[in-house]
């Protein structure tokens, strides 16, 4: 058991960096987003021996993340929400929207980054955890029904939908 916790805490650390990505868009905040990595990663820490030898660390970690996003989600569902005077203040006073940096405005002009941000905001959280699974990580629809614990099918179709969803939020862009 001591072994398998060795082998998963050294190749988790390979795939941190997907996970901060997935997590930042989840939760729209770097150190939340970082919080829930860090969650995921004791959780796969403390889970080792229930990893599956022949199956990819990638898609089981990702598994993790999502549940844990999700767990995290509904517990701040029942808190009451608060919000600091200075964002308030940065609200009422911003031009525009501002996101981090990540790889959808390095590779897209600016405008059309916060509008796709926008846009991938706007989508049901099912639709846009399936496109940013897809589109973003690059996981195939098997791995994906199974971080999402969902059928092949269901992933299909919510990606599908997902993608027709922005394309009409994002009409402008598209010929």
């Amino acid at each position: 058991m001591e072994h398998a916790r060795e082998q998963v805490s050294i190749e988790v650390l390979g795939h941190l960096n997907a996970l901060y990505n997935l997590a930042r868009w989840l939760v729209r905040d770097p150190g939340e987003a970082e919080d829930l990595v860090q969650e995921t990663y004791l959780k796969a820490i403390r889970a080792a021996h229930q990893f599956q030898p022949g199956a990819r660390l990638r898609t089981w970690l990702f598994q993790i993340l999502r549940n844990t996003f999700y767990t995290q989600y509904r517990r701040k569902q029942r808190e009451p929400e608060t919000v600091a005077p200075e964002i308030l203040e940065a609200l009422a006073s911003a031009k525009g929207v501002v996101f981090g940096g990540d790889r959808v405005a390095a590779t897209v002009d600016p405008t059309a980054a916060v509008d796709l941000k926008v846009a991938l905001l706007r989508l049901p959280e099912e639709y846009r955890f399936t496109i940013l699974l897809a589109d973003l990580e690059g996981f195939t629809m098997k791995e994906i029904a199974t971080i999402m614990a969902c059928p092949v099918g269901t992933v299909k179709s919510r990606l599908f939908r997902a993608r027709a969803i922005l394309k009409e939020l994002l009409h402008d862009y598209v010929r």
